[in-house]
């Protein structure tokens, strides 16, 4: 019973932890596509913020590259010392280690190049960047439409790699030239990275906050559920004790009954009838006729009426013993031990019970039962597996508690070896349970050569006086 209610409620625990971990994880799962979705967002927004913040700063530095040239370019001349006083200046205007200007006519020749002056003179028409596109082509339509941004791989100065570059191109009609410039965007995908670093980064934060809270939850849950089958499984002790000693009370109860019956019913019918056999035996003539065979019958009557009568009175003994109830457990385990003292001297056994106790008169009968039970149990075990010599039962009566050991010199035995065989060990479980009936101790230490029993009882009493016998 005890087995399945525990089954019943490791499957209640489950039942209450596996809704409270799916919610967990959908929460989990939800926060984290909502918070991809916000970092995708997010992306988007700020690249379109960054390129938005790019294009403008570039228009700005062609705006300032066309002021710094007005002067020359409007004045109206057109000769070749005038065009190369503007290439002149163009190539020192300057942003950073990678911003330039540079200057094509449209047919495609580079006329300046700050970074790549080795290109001046060349016609770059038909060149290609490693995918195939015509990149000063894309430029000069472009800057033939009326000037924009194109975005275009270009070999960055600083490390001689081809990276993507964000250009932004006009013309010089009168002139017939494409002025532009350009900023290299990994700077822009870097700081993006970094943003995407930061949301997975807190992504990750939020599911191990998420987790931790699980986990917590999880933890508390399971701590309620060890609190309550801990609460749970007391109770159920703390009932199985009570339900054994009531178990006990009733088999005390029913066996002093069967006592009292045997010996106040049987016992009195069997001298009724040992009484009247003596009469009759009294009454035969002392010469008898040598016909009169009744004597004989009559004395094997009355020797098996007293044999029957003296069994039925030990039945009566063990069922529960009178001086038990009127002298006490100190009365009665002195009486034990002269019997088991008395049984001692067979073939079979040669034991010698010392007891020493102290007066017990004031023990609950409850504790005066158990302790009794537990010390014949233990006389009857030793007297039939220890092969001891001697015997000690003592019975100490302390404020708060009563303790019975017995100490035997017998060959021992493994206690836990005993305990975890069922079909051994019966008479110690009962032992035990009696004693912890009662909210008590039971001890057993045992070696060859040396046994020791403590059962310790706790009661409500003074201190009394001690006294001690041997037998």
């Amino acid at each position: 019973m005890r087995l399945l209610l525990h089954g019943m409620k490791r499957k209640w625990l489950i039942l209450a932890l596996l809704p409270f971990i799916g919610a967990m994880a959908t929460i989990a799962v939800a926060v984290s596509l909502q918070a991809n979705a916000l970092s995708n967002s997010e992306q988007r927004a700020m690249a379109a913020a960054y390129r938005s913040s790019k294009e403008t700063e570039l228009k700005n530095y062609v705006a300032l590259a066309e002021s710094a040239v007005a002067p020359l370019y409007n004045s109206g001349r057109d000769d070749p010392g005038t065009r190369a006083q503007v290439l002149a200046v163009l190539s020192k205007l300057e942003f950073g280690n990678d911003g330039y200007f540079f200057v094509y006519d449209l047919q495609g020749n580079l006329l300046m190049h700050p970074r790549q002056a080795q290109l001046v003179g060349t016609n770059l028409w038909s060149m290609q960047d490693p995918h195939g596109a015509l990149t000063i082509q894309s430029l000069l339509k472009k800057a033939k439409s009326g000037g924009g941004f194109v975005e275009y791989l270009w070999e960055r100065p600083s490390t001689h790699k081809m990276e993507s570059k964000l250009g932004y191109v006009v013309t010089f009609d009168r002139w017939g030239w494409m002025v532009g410039t350009g900023i290299y965007l990994d700077d822009v995908n870097a700081a993006l990275l970094q943003t995407e670093l930061q949301a997975s980064s807190n992504i990750r934060h939020t599911l191990f906050l998420i987790g931790l809270v699980g986990a917590l939850g999880m933890g508390f849950i399971g701590a309620c559920g060890v609190a309550m089958n801990v609460t749970d499984h007391r109770s159920s002790d703390a009932q199985l004790k009570i339900m054994a000693r009531q178990v006990v009370e009733s088999q005390e109860a029913e066996r002093g009954r069967l006592s009292r019956e045997l010996h106040d019913g049987i016992s009195q019918m069997l001298v009724s009838i040992k009484l009247l056999l003596e009469s009759a035996l009294a009454l035969r003539p002392v010469n008898p006729d040598q016909n009169d065979a009744s004597g004989p019958p009559i004395q094997n009557a009355l020797a098996q009426t007293n044999r029957t009568l003296a069994e039925i009175r030990q039945i009566s003994h063990d069922l529960r013993p009178a001086m038990l109830d009127d002298l006490g457990l100190g009365a009665a385990l002195r009486q034990l031990a002269l019997e088991f003292n008395e049984t001692g001297k067979t073939p079979h056994t040669n034991i010698t019970v010392n007891a020493a106790s102290n007066d017990a008169h004031t023990v609950p009968d409850a504790v005066n039962t158990a302790l009794f039970r537990v010390a014949q149990e233990a006389l009857t075990n030793i007297a039939r597996h220890a092969h001891a010599s001697s015997v000690r039962v003592i019975l100490a009566c302390v404020p708060g508690q009563v303790v019975l050991t017995i100490i035997d010199d017998g060959i021992g035995f493994g206690y836990g070896a005993v305990q975890s065989d069922p079909r051994r060990g019966i008479g110690l479980r009962n032992m035990r349970e009696r004693v912890e009936s009662l909210n008590g101790t039971f001890v057993i230490q045992s070696q060859p050569g040396w046994t020791e029993l403590k059962a310790v009882i706790p009661v409500d009493l003074s201190p009394p006086a001690s006294s001690h016998l041997s037998t």
